[in-house]
Parts: structure tokens; sequence; C-alpha cells
């Protein structure tokens, strides 16, 4: 009686949705009012199986396209921004009902831990922050991307279907994504300086498109050797998409998209050979020596550009060239900023001015002798460097964790994927480890990990991790207690 009642409540409230839509659209219209059915049909699923409605958010992920409003002072992506908010509800709904819903596994793991005490100090930043509406903002995003793509994904990950699912269900419109901007680039030829018209409001610029696809390029890496024995079809396919994929990074024109490919296979050969607790460190050295060197008697003031010596180039042969000269107009830029974090760091160096707060402060810190063309900074980018990104808006504490964070990533990588016995699990586990360090490698040189479509492959691969965590720690104990039996 109770499901008759509740299906007859349904019909009507489907049919007022309707017809208040036909009205809405009749008098005004407005052609936003034809998504009143859309939406209300996506919150009858969410109601009814909210973890199907979740692959479905998936799949829009790589396809959202970016709508600017006229004002320039807003921006959404559609349609998945929109189905972000109403996971966090969802999520805010059912941890109200039930605050122990969290396994306990999940809420030990260090992983975890540490995303939670970034997310704590990040609140910390905010009530002391110097742009308090902006490091709002940026806090309720960042609590949407990680309800959606580090919380939700623990009930989603239970079988192998599920982690292939996931890959397929991101890959088909990431794919479709690279073959249509490739397709509009050639009809622009392929130029250098034509790369941004190229991508249109499918990404943010060349840089997020480039760090998106490079990042998924590992699991496309690791699937080869798991489609052994399988139809020759589907190898072929693979070997193909890789390759297109490698054309798609090849023309973005990015550096920091190659040379993240490249160190994701020497944290891959890492893992391998059990070293991956050396790569880590040794960066942070080599970067700690590095800076030394330069702070020395401001030593870095001999690398300053010549103003009218630093170019935005038309080819890539001339940008790479370029960049080894000090020429380069974006590598000048990015010391330009680089310094002026780390200058005002010193002033505010435990919470920092706030998340989005850098833009509106920078200026008076710069070294003028490392200004360029575009020093006006007209698009209010930031520090283009994740650790000084977190350094000056959040302070020391925001970027220890950080850097903390990687090197937990990969040792716990390597635990896991040692630990495993299951063949597909350790490919997987590698596959993801990559992933991540080609996203560090391009955070290295921007920030990119709070933007959607990065995001997604930055935190999914994280929990994924800390899930197979639970499984290889489950193998181990199954095998231990097999091998017990069978004993004499």
């Amino acid at each position: 009686m109770l499901t008759v009642i509740r299906n007859k409540w349904v019909d009507i409230a489907a049919f007022s949705v309707l017809f208040a839509t036909i009205i809405i659209f009749a008098f005004t219209g407005n052609y936003y009012a034809l998504a009143a059915p859309f939406v209300f049909l996506w919150l009858m699923l969410i109601a009814l199986n909210w973890k199907a409605a979740y692959w479905i958010f998936l799949f829009t992920i790589p396809a959202s396209i970016l709508i600017v409003f006229a004002s320039d002072t807003m921006s959404i992506t559609l349609p998945d921004q929109p189905l972000m908010w109403t996971f966090l509800l969802l999520f805010i709904l059912i941890w109200a009902r039930n605050p122990k819903i969290f396994p306990e596994w999940y809420l030990r793991d260090p992983l975890v831990l540490i995303v939670t005490l970034q997310f704590l100090w990040t609140i910390l930043a905010v009530v002391f922050s110097k742009m308090l509406f902006f490091s709002l903002k940026f806090l309720l995003a960042k609590t949407w991307l990680l309800v959606c793509f580090f919380i939700l994904p623990v009930w989603i990950f239970r079988e192998k279907k599920d982690f292939v699912r996931a890959f397929l269900v991101l890959l088909i419109p990431m794919l479709i994504t690279i073959i249509v901007i490739l397709i509009h680039h050639a009809i622009l030829g392929f130029r250098f300086d034509k790369v941004q018209k190229s991508i249109t409001g499918l990404y943010f610029n060349h840089v997020d498109y480039s760090t998106v696809i490079s990042m998924f390029l590992p699991l496309l890496l690791v699937a080869v050797p798991l489609t052994k024995g399988r139809n020759i079809f589907i190898r072929g396919a693979l070997l193909a998409i890789i390759l297109i994929f490698i054309a798609g990074i090849g023309f973005s024109y990015a550096r920091a998209a190659v040379i993240g490919v490249v160190f994701a296979i020497v944290i891959g050969l890492a893992m391998r050979m059990r070293l991956v607790n050396f790569v880590m460190p040794a960066f942070y050295g080599l970067i700690i020596l590095m800076m030394g060197y330069m702070m020395q008697n401001n030593k870095y003031i001999e690398f300053r550009p010549d103003f009218n010596h630093t170019y935005m180039h038309k080819n890539f042969a001339d940008h790479i060239i370029s960049t080894f000269r000090g020429e380069d107009m974006s590598s000048m830029e990015r010391l330009y900023r680089w310094i002026a974090a780390i200058r005002m760091s010193k002033d505010r160096p435990w919470t920092g001015y706030g998340p989005r707060a850098f833009y509106y402060f920078y200026k008076p810190y710069t070294v003028t002798s490392f200004r360029t063309w575009v020093s006006r900074n007209p698009e209010q980018s930031t520090t283009h460097n994740y650790f000084l990104y977190m350094l000056v808006e959040q302070g020391w504490p925001a970027m220890i964790l950080y850097a903390i964070l990687m090197v937990v990533i990969f040792a716990k990588a390597q635990k896991i994927y040692w630990r495993f016995k299951d063949r597909f699990y350790r490919h997987v586990t590698i596959g993801l480890a990559m992933t991540i360090a080609v996203g560090f490698i391009n955070n290295f040189f921007s920030e990119l990990i709070e933007t959607h479509k990065v995001a997604a492959l930055f935190f999914i691969p994280l929990v994924m991790l800390v899930i197979l965590d639970k499984k290889s720690k489950e193998e181990q104990a199954r095998l231990a207690q097999n091998e017990t039996v069978v004993m004499p």
C-alpha cells in the first residue's frame, strides 16, 4: 500500500514539474526552464539509487563545459558542478542521519588523516583570511570536491568490475574531447599559438587539458598487460587510444605534462625496484639545495630576464629553446611570482593570506627586474607552483602537509604493490601511483588540484589506494590462513 501511495506521489510530482515547465517557457521563452524535468529526474535517481547516479556523474566530468557569465567574474562547469552540489547535499543528509557511517579502516588510514588535517588547516586559513569572501568560496568548492572524489568513492569501489567501470566511464568522454580538440587544432594548422583556441570551453586552458590527459595516460599503459590474451581487437583499440593520448599531449605544447609522464615512469620503475621511498626525499633535497644556492647573497638576481627579450613564441621549438636561454615569457613570469610568494610568506608564515588571496597582495612583493610582458596578470592567475600556493595562501603547515602527503602516497603505493599477489590489483596500484606522479609534476608548475577535472584524477586514485590497502591486507591474511590450514 505504501509503495502504491509513493508511486502515486512521484507521478503527481513529475506531472506538476512538466506542466510548470511548459507554462514558464510559454510565458517567458527562457530556455533554462526546459532543464527542470531533467533536474527532477536526476533528483529522483539520486533518491532511488545514488550509486548509479554517481557513475553518470563520473561520465560527465571529462566532457563538462566551462560557462563564463557576461560579467567575467563568475563561471560554472556544466553539467558536473551542479551534480557535485547534489552529492554534497546527499552526503550531508546521510551523515546527519548516521554520523558513524565511515568505515573504521578508512578513518585510520594515514592518507585520510593527512587529507583531513589539510582540510582542517584550510578552515583555519579561511578564518584568518584577508579576503574572506573569496576564501569561503574556495572552502566550499574544496568541500564538494573532497566529498565527491575522496569520500563517496569509499562505498563505490568494492570489486574489480568497479575499477574497470571507472576506467571506461572516464576514458570514453575524455577520448572524445581529445579527438574533438585535435580536429579543431588540425583545422588551425596545429599552431602553437592557436592551441588555446582549439580547446574552447572543454578545459580552462591548455595546461588544464594537458594535465588531465597526461594523468590518465599511465592508466592506459598499465591496462596493456592486463589485456594480454584478450581479443586482438581490444588490444589494437587500446594501443590506438594510447597513440591518440600521446598526440593530445604532444599537441598541447605543455612542457610540464611531458616531464610529468617521464617522472611517472621513474616512479613506476622505482616501485618495481623497491626504491620509491628515496625518490621524493631526493626530489625535495634537490629543490632545497637549489633554493639555498639561489637565495645565498641574492644570487637569483643574476637570473633576471631582459624585459625586451622575453617573448610568447609562435612555435613550440622556439618556446623550448627560449626556455633554456631564459627568454621564455611563461618561465620568467613563474620566477617573478615565485620570488613574490617567498617574500610574502615572511609576513604571514602560519595561516598565509587566505585561499584565493595571492593575486590581491603579491604585487608589492615582486622584484621588478623579473617583470615580463604578461606581469599585469589580467587573468588573475596565482603562483604557478602548488607548494608556494599553499605556503603563501595557507602558511607553512599547509605546504608541509602537502609535501608529507606526496611522500606517504608513493611509500604506501609501493607497500600495496608488493603486498598484493593479485595481478590485476598490482597493475592498478602502480597505475594509480603513476597517475598521481604526473599530477604532482604538473602541479609543481601550476596549481590545479582544486580544478574539478584534475581533482577527480588526484583524489579518486588517492582513495582507491586507501581501498586497495585494505584489500591487500585482506588478501595477505587470507593467504596466510590458507597456508596454515594446509600445513601438516
